[in-house]
């Protein structure tokens, strides 16, 4: 019998069923290691993310920094908000850093609006607008 087919375009989770939402590239440096992400992180793909995170975190070992590329991610919502947030911790308490070198517009201001940037070592932006049009504060 003839096997089938490899997938054309496989996947970082290739048995979860959304993992085309959300895209994890895993890149080793000489001074830690930086996660590249692109798609969606929300309810349905923040498991994902949070399991790359954790193995990059246990992988690295203590006092090895890690770095997040998010420029490519298009969606961010709370939960996925919750979940970069409770690796920083996890960083944290390993003694490791995590910080974000690179996000997109929505990140930005979502990191912005809930005044979390400068938790993962960006400054807040101060020409960034709440919805209701106020400037936040830096």
């Amino acid at each position: 019998m003839t096997p089938p087919p490899a997938d054309p375009t496989p996947t970082p989770f290739p048995d979860a069923p959304d993992s085309r939402r959300i895209r994890v590239a895993v890149e080793p440096t000489a001074t830690g290691t930086v996660l590249r992400l692109g798609g969606e992180i929300d309810m349905d793909t923040a498991h994902q993310l949070d399991a790359a995170l954790g193995r990059a975190l246990s992988d690295g070992g203590e006092r090895c920094p890690l770095s997040l590329d998010l420029s490519e991610v298009t969606f961010c919502d709370s939960t996925g908000l919750n979940t970069l947030l409770r690796a920083r911790q996890r960083a944290l308490d390993r003694h490791a850093s995590l910080s974000l070198t690179a996000v997109s517009e929505q990140v930005a201001h979502l990191l912005d609006i809930t005044r979390t940037a400068p938790l993962f070592g960006l400054p807040p932006s101060p020409d960034r607008r709440t919805p209701d049009g106020l400037r936040h504060r830096p």
